[in-house]
């Protein structure tokens, strides 16, 4: 999904559970109490560091550009550096958290390491899930369903 500001910008959007984005927010998390702000070579550092491959200056520059659209961080005039904002607080503080308490433990609940309270938990909600979707694949979509009464 991804944000219109104006009428002519874009705002790509911060894809869930993708690699990058889960550093960025990383590295957002590590600058909350950064007096120096974020510069495009202390975020690149970070998040070199937290996805353990490179990254470009300009694909930081492009991260940056979004996180400033999105209204996640805003820029310090006649500088190149950046502040977070309070809703850059809460995406990075949020996203790390679920990342880290639930998404990981979850992740590993199939392995024969995990208690086995765990284990059961997660069979528990993928019965749930493989049932919603089943029931939702065959219910017919209201669409056809106003259609068909019409007819």
């Amino acid at each position: 999904m991804s944000t219109l500001r104006g009428e002519t910008q874009r705002t790509p959007a911060f894809r869930f559970g993708n690699p990058r984005v889960t550093a960025l927010a990383g590295a957002l998390a590590a600058t909350l109490t950064a007096a120096t702000g974020i510069t495009n070579k202390s975020l690149r550092a970070l998040m070199t560091g937290l996805l353990h491959a490179p990254i470009t200056p300009g694909q930081m520059t492009y991260d940056l550009r979004r996180l400033r659209l999105a209204g996640l961080i805003c820029r310090i005039e006649r500088t190149n550096t950046y502040v977070l904002t309070p809703d850059g607080i809460k995406f990075a503080v949020f996203y790390t958290k679920l990342d880290s308490r639930l998404l990981r433990p979850l992740m590993a609940a199939d392995q024969p390491q995990a208690p086995p309270e765990l284990r059961q938990a997660l069979r528990t909600l993928n019965h749930y899930v493989d049932d919603y979707i089943t029931r939702a694949a065959s219910e017919k979509p209201r669409e056809n369903l106003t259609q068909t009464s019409r007819t």
